[in-house]
C-alpha cells in the first residue's frame, strides 16, 4: 500500500473496477425494495461546469447511501441534446448541430466518469436520436387522434431576417436579440398540447406531494392559477361600434362591477383592430404594442400605455357606457383579451387611470364593516366621520363620482363592504358577488366561472433542431397523422444552418411526401417540437431504453415513480408541470401505472464565486476570472483589495456572483479533478453547504477537503497491517471490557453515526461530511496502549469512518476499504448500525458553575440521584473556593449538562 495519497491512481483504479465488474448496471429485483434516484440530465453544451458537478455529486450520495440501505438503486444519466444553442453553435463553428452535439456528449460523458459518479451507463439515452423520438412522435399521433393534441392559429413573436418564433426574452426593446430586426406579431398554425385538461388534477395533486419544497408546490399552484370568479358581459354600443355583440371579461372582483369605470383590449382583439381601420394615430400604437412580445411576469414593471378607441360598451348593471381603451398591459393570450377596469380596487388600473385621467369610483369600504364613502370629500370614513388611517388621500379635482387619488394603497384592493353601487350598497363582498352574478345571470350577460391562469402548451417551433412533428398536410385530406410503419420522422442530420429560417423548410427531399390517406403529393410538417417534451418523459424510458418495439414496458412500473429528483429551482415551472401532465397523459393511455413522476425532490442551490474587473473606455467591463487575482482579506474573511497578478494593478470587487462565463468566475472542473482529484472536488462540494443553499466557492475550503482525504489515507496506512493482523475478516465490533479512554472514543463515534443517520433523512450531507471530519479526530487519539482493544476500536471506527464517507468520497474509500481487509468492495457492505450500548456511560462529566460562572467540572455516576450529584458538587475545590465560605441559596441541577450553585 502506498504511503502517499496519490488521487489519480487511486481514482483510476476504482472506476477500472467499477466498469470491470459493472457495479452500477442494475435490474428488476422484486427481492429487494427499489430506489431511483435521478438528477436532470444535463444539455451538452462542451463542458460541465460546477452546477452540473454540485447536481450528480447530490444525486451520487443519495444513490450511494440507498445502496447501502439494501435499495436496488438505479441511476442513470442522458443527454437533453435538442435546442437552439446547438444551431447557434453551428452557424459559428460552421458544423453541423448533430456533429457538435455528439461531440459535446462524448467530452461531458468522460468527465462524468471521471468523478466517479455511479451511473448506469447502459441505460444512456440522447433526445436527439431516432430511437428516443420515434417514440415522441409516436404517442404524438395517439394525443392528436385522442384530442389532447390539437392545432390552432396563434400569436407569436415572428423575426423577419431569422425567419422564425422567438420566445418573449428574446425580444429586446422590440427587436430580435441575433438580427436586430423589428419584430412582427404574426398568427401562425401551431399545435397545442391540452395540458388545461388535467388543470384541476395537478392542482389537486400538488398537497399530496410531501417529499417537495413548499416553495415549488407554491410556484405550480400560482402558475395553474385557479381563479373563482364572473364572466361579464358588456354589451356593444350599437352607435360607436356598429353591430351587435358583447365584449367578454372574467374577473376575479365580481364585487367591483359597479366600479368599472372603461375597458382595455389587447391590441390584438377585434374591437382594437376594428377602431384602428380609420385611425392612423391608433392604428400606429397598435402596431407599437404588436411589436416586443411581453410574459406575463413583465407587466408589473411595465409602463401603462394606452389610447381611446372612440368605442363604447354598456355596463350590465346600469346601462351606463363605458369607453374601450388599447392598452399594453393587456395580453390577447390570457382570458378573453379584455378586462373591465376598475382604478379603485386594482393596482394597475389605477396607474392608467392616473395618467390619462379617467374616473375613479371607490365602490368597496375596507374593514369587515366597511366605512362610509363621503361623497363631497371622497374619502373614506367612520361613523363618526373620522378619518380613518389607511384612507386614500384626494388631490387635484374631485367631485361626486370621480376621484383622482394621489398614491395607490394596498387596502383598496382588500374585501370589504360595497358602497356607491345602488341596490348592492352594504352587502359583504362575497354576498355581493352572489347577488351581481344572479342579476347578470337573468339578463343573460353573466356567470360565475372557474377559469385557470394556465393555457395549453404551443409546442410548435420553426427551428431545425428539434424533434420533427409527425403530421402531413393534404389538400385532400387535411392534416394527417404519420402511421406508425412510417416512424420515426427522421430529422436529417447533414444539414448547413444559416439562421436565416429553418432548412427543413427548404429541403424538399424532406417535406415532399404522399398522403398516407389518399396518396396524393402532400408536404411533411417542417416546425419542430419544443424542447421541453424530450425531457418531459426521458426519466420514465429510463426503465426500458434498450426497448425497440414500444415506447414503455412494464419495467416502468417497477421503476416508477422516481423515488428521488434532484435539479436545479430553475426548473420548477414548466418542466415540472410539463412532466407531471405527460406522465397523467401516458397512464390515461395506459402505458404507465404511476400519476405523478417523482415523489421527492431536492432543488439544489447555485454555485457562486467572487468576482471582478475593469471598466473599459468604451463603458464595458472587462471581466477577469478570480484565478488571476491576488486579494487581501480582513479578518473576517471578506476580500478588501484586489490586484491583477499579471500586472500588479488594482481590479474592481464585483462582489459574489453565479458562476457564469459572462461574468468569468467559473471554475473548470476538469483542472480541479485534475489538481485534487474527484474526491476532493466532492468533499468539497458536499461539505461547504446544505444541498438547497447556494455554494460560495474557496480555493481555501478546496485544499482544506484535500488535506482531509490525506489525513484519512494515513490513518488508513498507519493502522491497515495492525487491522489485518489482530481481526478476522469478518469481526469488526470489539468484546469485552475496553479501557475508558477507548470505550470514550468508541462512543464517540457511535455518537457521531447516529447523528449522521439523522441529518441523512433531512438531506443535510454538509454536516454528514462534518461528522466524518469529527470521526477521524476521535481515531487519530485513540490511545494505542492496550493493543488487541486498540485494533479492535480503530477497526471498527475506520470501519464506520470508510462506509459513512463513501458515498461522498467513494474512490479513496474503495481503496482503503480493501487494503484494511474489510472486504473486496466497499459497495456490498451494509451501511453502519449505531450500537446503543456504546453510547451508555457510566460516567458522566458536568460543568460545574458558581454564580452563574464556569469554574470546573465534576464526575458523577451516569445513574447518580441528585443529591449525591449536589454534595459532589459542593465539595468540589473549586466551590470551596469561589463560594468563600457563603452560603447557598440556590443550587440548579441541569441532568446531564451542568450544576450551578448560587450564593
Amino acid at each position: 500500500m502506498q504511503d502517499k495519497y496519490h488521487a489519480s491512481a487511486i481514482e483510476t483504479a476504482a472506476q477500472q473496477h467499477w466498469a470491470e465488474h459493472k457495479r452500477f448496471e442494475v435490474a428488476e429485483d422484486t427481492d429487494r425494495p427499489k430506489f431511483y434516484c435521478l438528477s436532470m440530465f444535463p444539455y451538452p453544451s462542451g463542458k460541465l461546469h460546477m452546477g452540473h458537478v454540485r447536481n450528480y455529486t447530490i444525486g451520487d450520495v443519495i444513490s450511494r447511501v440507498q445502496r447501502m440501505r439494501g435499495f436496488n438503486v438505479m441511476q442513470p444519466m442522458g443527454w437533453d441534446a435538442f435546442g437552439m444553442p446547438a444551431e447557434n453553435a453551428a452557424i459559428q463553428n460552421k458544423v453541423p448541430p448533430a456533429q457538435w452535439t455528439y461531440a459535446n456528449i462524448d467530452y461531458m460523458k468522460n468527465q462524468l466518469k471521471r468523478l466517479g459518479f455511479g451511473i448506469d451507463w447502459s441505460r444512456e439515452l440522447a433526445t436527439c436520436t431516432p430511437e428516443y423520438y420515434r417514440w415522441e412522435q409516436w404517442l404524438f399521433t395517439r394525443l392528436y387522434q385522442k384530442g389532447l393534441i390539437y392545432k390552432k392559429l396563434g400569436t407569436v413573436n415572428w423575426d423577419p431576417v431569422d425567419e422564425t418564433v422567438l420566445a418573449n426574452e428574446q425580444v429586446i426593446d422590440g427587436r430580435g436579440w441575433r438580427s436586430g430586426a423589428l419584430i412582427e406579431k404574426r398568427e401562425i398554425p401551431m399545435y397545442y398540447m391540452k395540458i388545461t385538461a388535467y388543470a384541476d388534477e395537478l392542482l389537486d395533486a400538488l398537497d399530496a406531494l410531501e417529499g417537495w419544497p413548499e416553495q415549488v408546490k407554491l410556484m405550480q399552484k400560482n402558475w395553474i392559477g385557479r381563479s373563482e370568479g364572473l364572466e361579464v358581459h358588456f354589451p356593444y354600443d350599437l352607435e360607436s361600434i356598429g353591430e351587435a355583440g358583447v365584449l367578454k371579461v372574467f374577473t376575479t372582483r365580481g364585487d367591483t362591477l359597479m366600479g368599472a369605470t372603461y375597458v382595455a383590449v389587447a391590441a390584438e382583439h377585434p374591437l382594437a383592430l376594428k377602431a384602428a381601420e380609420g385611425n392612423p394615430a391608433l392604428a400606429d400604437f397598435v402596431a407599437e404594442c404588436q411589436r416586443g412580445g411581453v410574459a406575463e411576469a413583465d407587466l408589473a414593471t411595465l409602463e401603462k400605455k394606452g389610447m381611446p378607441t372612440g368605442l363604447r360598451v354598456v355596463h350590465p348593471i346600469t346601462g351606463e357606457y363605458l369607453p374601450v381603451w388599447v392598452a399594453n398591459y393587456v395580453l390577447m393570450g390570457y382570458g378573453e383579451g379584455a378586462v373591465m377596469a376598475v382604478p379603485a380596487h386594482d393596482e394597475r388600473d389605477f396607474a392608467f387611470a392616473t395618467k390619462y385621467r379617467l374616473p375613479i369610483v371607490p365602490v368597496i369600504a375596507p374593514g369587515e364593516w366597511g366605512q362610509k364613502v363621503d361623497s363631497n370629500s371622497g374619502v373614506f370614513a367612520d361613523a363618526s366621520a373620522k378619518l380613518v388611517d389607511h384612507t386614500p388621500t384626494l388631490s387635484g379635482e374631485a367631485d361626486e363620482q370621480h376621484l383622482a387619488w394621489s398614491h395607490w394603497q394596498d387596502v383598496f384592493a382588500e374585501h370589504g363592504r360595497l358602497v356607491n353601487s345602488g341596490k348592492y350598497d352594504g352587502l359583504r363582498s362575497l354576498e355581493a358577488i352572489d347577488a351581481i352574478a344572479a342579476d347578470l345571470g337573468a339578463k343573460g350577460l353573466g356567470s360565475k366561472r372557474v377559469q385557470y391562469r394556465l393555457r395549453d402548451w404551443g409546442i410548435s417551433r420553426q427551428r431545425y433542431w428539434g424533434c420533427p412533428i409527425p403530421m402531413i398536410h393534404c389538400d385532400t385530406c387535411g392534416d394527417v397523422p404519420v402511421p406508425d410503419d412510417q416512424l420515426p420522422v427522421v430529422l436529417p442530420e447533414n444539414v448547413e444552418i444559416t439562421g436565416a429560417g429553418s432548412p427543413l423548410a427548404r429541403m424538399p427531399e424532406f417535406y415532399e411526401c404522399a398522403c398516407p390517406t389518399c396518396g396524393q403529393s402532400a408536404r411533411r410538417e417542417t416546425d419542430t417540437m419544443d424542447t421541453f417534451v424530450e425531457s418531459s418523459w426521458y426519466f420514465l424510458r429510463y426503465a426500458c431504453a434498450d426497448n425497440a418495439e414500444a415506447m414503455v414496458d412494464a419495467r416502468v412500473d417497477y421503476w416508477a415513480p422516481v423515488d428521488q429528483y434532484v435539479g436545479g429551482i430553475e426548473h420548477a415551472i414548466l418542466h415540472l408541470l410539463y412532466s407531471r401532465f405527460f406522465t397523467r397523459a401516458m397512464r390515461d393511455e395506459g402505458l404507465v401505472a404511476a400519476s405523478e413522476p417523482f415523489t421527492r425532490l431536492l432543488t439544489q442551490g447555485m454555485v457562486v464565486a467572487d468576482t471582478y474587473y475593469r471598466d473599459l473606455a468604451d463603458g464595458k467591463k472587462q471581466w477577469i476570472n478570480p484565478a488571476d487575482v491576488d486579494v487581501e482579506r480582513d479578518d473576517k474573511g471578506r476580500v478588501v483589495s484586489a490586484t491583477l497578478r499579471a500586472d500588479g494593478q488594482p481590479v474592481v470587487i464585483g462582489g459574489t456572483e453565479k458562476m457564469s462565463k459572462s461574468k468569468n468566475n467559473g471554475v473548470d472542473p476538469q483542472a480541479l479533478v485534475d489538481q485534487y482529484g474527484a474526491d476532493t472536488a466532492r468533499f468539497f462540494i458536499i461539505f461547504t453547504s446544505p444541498p438547497d443553499q447556494q455554494l460560495e466557492w474557496s480555493d481555501s475550503g478546496v485544499e482544506g477537503a484535500y488535506r482531509f482525504l490525506r489525513r484519512v489515507w494515513s490513518l488508513g496506512h498507519r493502522y491497515a497491517t495492525e487491522i489485518r493482523a489482530h481481526l478476522p475478516e469478518a469481526r469488526l465490533l470489539p468484546g469485552g471490557t475496553l479501557p475508558e479512554a477507548l470505550a470514550d472514543v468508541r462512543r464517540e463515534l457511535h455518537g457521531l453515526l447516529k447523528q449522521a443517520d439523522y441529518d441523512l433523512g433531512k438531506h443535510q450531507f454538509n454536516t454528514v461530511a462534518s461528522a466524518t471530519m469529527k470521526m477521524l479526530n476521535a481515531l487519530e487519539k485513540a490511545p494505542a496502549d492496550a493493543a488487541a482493544a486498540h485494533a479492535e476500536v480503530v477497526a471498527e471506527g475506520l470501519s464506520i469512518l470508510l462506509r459513512v464517507l463513501a458515498p461522498i468520497t467513494p474512490h479513496i474509500c474503495h481503496a482503503l476499504w480493501r487494503e484494511c481487509g474489510f472486504g473486496d468492495d466497499i459497495l456490498d457492505a451494509a451501511w453502519p448500525q449505531v450500537d446503543e450500548a456504546a453510547l451508555v456511560q457510566d460516567e458522566i462529566e458536568l460543568m460545574l458553575q458558581i454564580n452563574g460562572k464556569l469554574r470546573g467540572s465534576l464526575k458523577v455516576a451516569a445513574d447518580a440521584p441528585r443529591d449525591v450529584i449536589e454534595n459532589t458538587a459542593l465539595a468540589h475545590e473549586a466551590a470551596v473556593r469561589f463560594m468563600d465560605g457563603k452560603p447557598v441559596r440556590k443550587l440548579v441541577v441541569v441532568p446531564g449538562r451542568l450544576v450551578n450553585i448560587v450564593c
